[in-house]
């Protein structure tokens, strides 16, 4: 091999090299770029069908995200897919509080009881965007919807049964019970003084223990 064509055999090993490197950092920089649209998206598109309704335009709902058009169509190409998104995402951050709860009270930190309650709390005061969306997108997006319901009937079957077990709960309370409570909660147009009267009555009519606040006196 003479030194001409060693020299660009070289050459251009060193040029392919250069060039892989520059395919490697800026596809985790694509990647970022690309998560944070989609995150931009969902989070315009979640404000705006909340406020509006689902008749929102694609294109208001782009330029609410600060991206283009086209961009918003290469994450949710029709606008169930974007709706199914917006729930999907609600449904991510719902189980992972349904799965902590658990975890308190298998690690001892909180009682089944009262993960319970804190359930029934986060439904009628807490989560008033999520409670907006779901009747935002009534009829819309109803298996991502069945999915979080699935998911937290799972998760309060086994908050149920740890009740039972510790005697925190009456014996004929019923999963179905709960579920019954978390879907006739009060909505907005209860006062927030007539939410936590309904808080406490159902804590009550779940449970033959004193309130936490509650004192005795010996």
């Amino acid at each position: 091999m003479n030194d001409w064509f060693r020299a660009k055999v070289n050459q251009s090993f060193m040029f392919t090299a250069r060039e892989a490197d520059g395919r490697m950092t800026g596809q985790p920089r694509r990647r970022a770029d690309a998560l944070r649209n989609r995150e931009a998206i969902l989070t315009a598109a979640r404000g705006l069908v909340i406020s509006r309704g689902p008749v929102i335009g694609m294109d208001e709902i782009a330029a609410a995200a600060g991206v283009a058009v086209g961009t918003l169509y290469r994450h949710f190409p029709t606008k169930k897919d974007l709706l199914d998104g917006i729930v999907t995402e609600a449904g991510a951050v719902i189980g992972d509080s349904l799965d902590e709860a658990l975890a308190r009270v298998g690690d001892g930190s909180a009682s089944a009881l009262d993960e319970i309650a804190a359930l029934l709390r986060a439904v009628v005061i807490d989560m008033r965007q999520e409670r907006l969306l779901r009747f935002a997108v009534a009829g819309l997006a109803d298996e991502p919807f069945r999915e979080i319901q699935e998911r937290g009937r799972a998760a309060v079957e086994l908050l149920v049964a740890r009740a039972h077990a510790d005697g925190s709960l009456y014996p004929d309370v019923t999963v179905d019970d709960i579920i019954l409570l978390l879907s006739t909660s009060p909505d907005d147009t209860v006062s927030h003084d007539g939410q936590l009267r309904w808080l406490a009555l159902a804590r009550r009519a779940l449970s033959p223990l004193p309130e936490p606040s509650a004192t005795t006196e010996g």
